[in-house]
């Protein structure tokens, strides 16, 4: 049985990797994709974001990030879907990890040549890095991870080039090339590029790496920012559309630059299908999801994540949002929704 290649999907918070994500699965390429998620936070948000075809697998690896505190389940599952494909249980002819937007893809990547039970039936094919041009400047400056994601990567998207200048995109095209002059680097408008520059392009190079990174194969210690933390909220209440959305701009007026990624599934008063909320910094869009299946709970999920963030005055503020169960609103007191801290 020939290896089964493995694309690494990164890029920082907010980038877009998701909605690429979604291009290459609807794809008439052919070939069923397994897709492994990884999540910063303990409640997954993408999973229902992504269109799943019949038959394909998707598995989800939430409270922690890849490259550090859930490594080992990302050897673990890699096994189980090797043993489920070889028992004809599950059909997959590739497997696509998309990473939370923190991770280092050193140790993702190592993964592929340490391990030799991995190593002796995965291929790794390439590790695609999502660049968000309206915030990119800034990520690299702050964070190791943003840096790493593009000095390892073997193609370069750039995405949201409409929201700067011609000059703005071209200095951080100049930028990357200096960090990775080894990536070919293409623009990429909401997840639309060829399918053939991201699948079977062989562009991972062990020999390039280690002239970069000498430790590549031996160093395994990863730690992020410990001001960086996530939460979810949750409700089974609808919320006041209005309400949501002003709220929403007050906060971001305040927190905004704390608010490194916000996104969430929601519920809105007098909507049939689910409202897609998703936000980076100052930059925030709601957009129309699927629509809710009669009987099943309608449950809204938004999970933030970001520096020092007023959890208290998020979680307050959404709950006065929903709409109340009785004309005095005494249900708002009583069902709070529920949120749950998970620091990196």
């Amino acid at each position: 049985m020939s290896l089964i290649p493995v694309t690494i999907l990164t890029g920082f918070l907010g980038s877009g990797k998701t909605t690429l994500l979604n291009r290459i699965l609807t794809e008439q390429h052919g070939q069923r994709v397994a897709v492994i998620e990884n999540e910063f936070g303990e409640a997954g948000i993408d999973n229902e974001l992504l269109v799943q075809e019949e038959g394909e697998q998707i598995v989800e690896m939430n409270n922690g990030c890849i490259c550090c505190t859930v490594r080992g389940d990302l050897v673990r599952i890699l096994g189980e879907l090797a043993q489920r494909r070889k028992s004809g249980s599950a059909k997959f002819e590739r497997v696509i990890i998309e990473t939370t937007g923190l991770a280092d893809p050193a140790p993702v990547a190592q993964t592929f040549f340490v391990d030799e039970e991995i190593s002796q039936t995965y291929l790794l094919d390439a590790i695609v890095t999502v660049v968000d041009a309206k915030h990119a400047t800034a990520q690299l400056d702050a964070h190791h991870e943003a840096q790493e994601q593009v000095g390892f990567a073997d193609r370069i998207l750039l995405s949201k080039t409409d929201l700067v200048s011609a000059e703005e995109a071209h200095a951080l095209e100049q930028r990357l090339r200096r960090m990775n002059p080894r990536a070919p680097i293409a623009a990429v408008h909401f997840g639309q590029t060829p399918i053939d520059d991201l699948l079977d392009i062989r562009g991972f190079n062990l020999n390039a790496i280690l002239e970069i990174e000498p430790e590549f194969l031996t160093d395994v210690d990863h730690a992020h920012d410990d001001d960086v933390t996530s939460f979810v909220f949750r409700a089974q209440r609808a919320f006041d559309g209005e309400r949501l959305e002003d709220f929403f701009g007050a906060i971001l007026r305040i927190y905004g630059t704390q608010m490194m990624r916000y996104k969430g599934v929601i519920a809105v008063e007098g909507r049939d299908e689910r409202v897609v909320l998703q936000g980076v910094h100052m930059l925030m869009g709601t957009d129309t999801g699927t629509p809710w299946k009669a009987g099943d709970p309608r449950e809204s999920r938004i999970v933030f994540i970001g520096k020092q963030l007023p959890k208290d005055v998020l979680l307050q503020g959404l709950e006065q949002c929903l709409v109340p169960t009785d004309p005095k609103g005494a249900s708002r007191r009583r069902q709070a929704g529920r949120a749950d801290e998970k620091p990196n």
